[in-house]
């Protein structure tokens, strides 16, 4: 079986194939013929479906930076490394039946990918910096743990399908998937008393859980943002009131750990775009049944989220509006 698996990568190296099937191939780790010398430069499309592998090797992308699409479903994964970052071209991540804890950070600067699927993982959270993929259209975590998204997710007109089937632990979307074509049966199965946690609240029978990163929850008595929200508010404005690339002439010095959330704040203002950081408006809203509702029967309830960074706003915002 390995002179075979060789003679198959040599022969697509010698004849410049763009497309290579490595399917049911019993592999436990990714062959070393694939890295070898330059790697394959010319190959766009990898298949490794239903293998056992483990890990991937962190120069991937230095071998094969010109992937579009990579197949990796029913393998044994748990970790990807954060360089498939740098895979530039990738257009198709298929990581699907895999045993991935958490996604890599750096995931967000592939900057081409268009279709990501992680369904059956073990996912708790996804990344917020996934929001920021410009070009991502479909996006499946579809029996996962997820207990609830980041509040930007569906923010770029790009994203339109979204499938979260099966995390019974999701009670809430980010009212920005209002309108997109959502999958969500399975979701939201009822949950003890002596499970429900300070940093949620609830509307009828739906209890929607928060990020763990707000710190508070506002309500319409309370008038008045906490210092820290305020301060982070006036840091991020002050920070970005230059052009992209001048940033450096900021008087302000900040701490690398601080310019990083600075870029991606907990969320925006679902009415005004204003940033926060660490305290939210929250307000809920029924589910509105999209053109393609009826692909997906046995629907549990699940509410659409909406976050404003006042009792102003809070006030005045309506999803029809």
């Amino acid at each position: 079986m390995a002179s075979e698996l060789c003679k198959t990568i040599s022969v697509a190296r010698l004849e410049k194939h763009k497309n290579l099937f490595l399917n049911y191939r019993n592999l436990h780790h990714f062959p070393l013929e694939l890295l070898k010398d330059e790697g394959l430069q010319h190959l766009e499309r990898l298949y490794m479906k239903r293998n056992s592998l483990t890990t991937l090797p962190e120069n991937l992308a230095q071998k094969l930076p010109n992937l579009v699409e990579l197949y990796l479903h029913s393998n044994n994964i748990v970790v990807v490394p954060e360089e498939v970052g740098d895979l530039k071209e990738l257009q198709t991540l298929d990581i699907s039946t895999n045993r991935l804890l958490a996604l890599p950070e750096r995931l967000h600067l592939c900057l081409s990918l268009q279709y990501l699927t992680v369904d059956r993982n073990r996912l708790w959270c996804v990344p917020r910096q996934l929001c920021r993929l410009p070009s991502l259209n479909e996006l499946s975590m579809a029996g996962n743990r997820l207990a609830f998204l980041p509040l930007d997710l569906g923010r770029s007109r790009e994203l339109q399908y979204v499938y979260v089937d099966n995390n019974i632990h999701l009670k809430g979307l980010p009212s920005y998937l209002y309108n997109k074509v959502i999958g969500c049966s399975g979701c939201g199965v009822t949950i003890q008393v002596s499970e429900v946690k300070l940093l949620s609240f609830s509307s009828g029978q739906l209890t929607v859980f928060l990020p763990a990163e707000v710190k508070a929850i506002g309500t319409e008595n309370d008038h008045v943002l906490p210092l820290q929200e305020l301060a982070m508010r006036s840091l991020y404005h002050t920070y970005h009131r230059f052009p992209k690339g001048l940033n450096f002439l900021s008087p302000i010095s900040l701490p690398r750990s601080l310019l990083e959330l600075l870029h991606c704040p907990l969320g925006h203002c679902h009415r005004c775009s204003e940033p926060m950081f660490t305290f939210v408006y929250p307000k809920l809203f029924p589910l509105r049944e999209t053109p393609m509702a009826g692909l997906h029967q046995g629907r549990t309830t699940v509410g659409f989220v909406a976050y404003c960074c006042s009792t102003q706003c809070l006030q005045t915002f309506d999803l029809l509006s």
